[in-house]
């Protein structure tokens, strides 16, 4: 009698130290506990995988020019961008409808990073800063040299 009750719990136990097993394994690779209760998302390069598409509103500084933007940004998770653009400066659309451009990024742990972007809209490098929000569907971003910000959403 007591050699089918040990067998019985065994056939119970065996399977829930199974499942128990995998949860564990699995919680390890995702988002670590924190002493507030709260996860702690660690960001990568490849947080930011897909297209976004932007919409840029700024100032030149120094002549004060005004400008607004779309962009369609391909990040590759590996840290670098393909896009297009097409800026309107001071009121004047762009000679080239949708201006292509090269770049690269890097994503630190703690969701910010930084990128360059060299585009024939530009005079030169846009250096700019972005802080990746609700696990990569978002990236709010901040240009160094000028008055100008820009907002991505991941198109799904």
């Amino acid at each position: 009698m007591e050699w089918k009750s040990v067998s019985r719990m065994s056939m119970l136990a065996i399977p829930i130290m199974v499942v128990c097993g995998l949860l564990v394994a699995a919680s390890s690779k995702g988002p670590t506990a924190r002493a507030d209760g709260r996860d702690t998302i660690v960001c990568t390069d490849k947080t930011l995988q897909g297209d976004y598409g932007s919409q840029i509103e700024g100032t030149i500084l120094g002549p004060n020019l005004p400008f607004r933007g779309l962009a369609m940004a391909r990040f590759d998770g590996k840290g670098n961008i393909t896009q297009v653009d097409h800026i309107v400066l001071n009121g004047i659309p762009p000679k080239i409808e949708w201006t292509p451009g090269t770049g690269t990024y890097t994503v630190n742990p703690d969701c910010t990073g930084s990128a360059v972007i060299n585009s024939p809209s530009a005079q030169g490098p846009v250096n700019l800063h972005f802080v990746v929000v609700n696990n990569g569907k978002q990236i709010n971003q901040v240009v160094d040299a000028n008055a100008a910000t820009a907002v991505a959403y991941r198109v799904d």
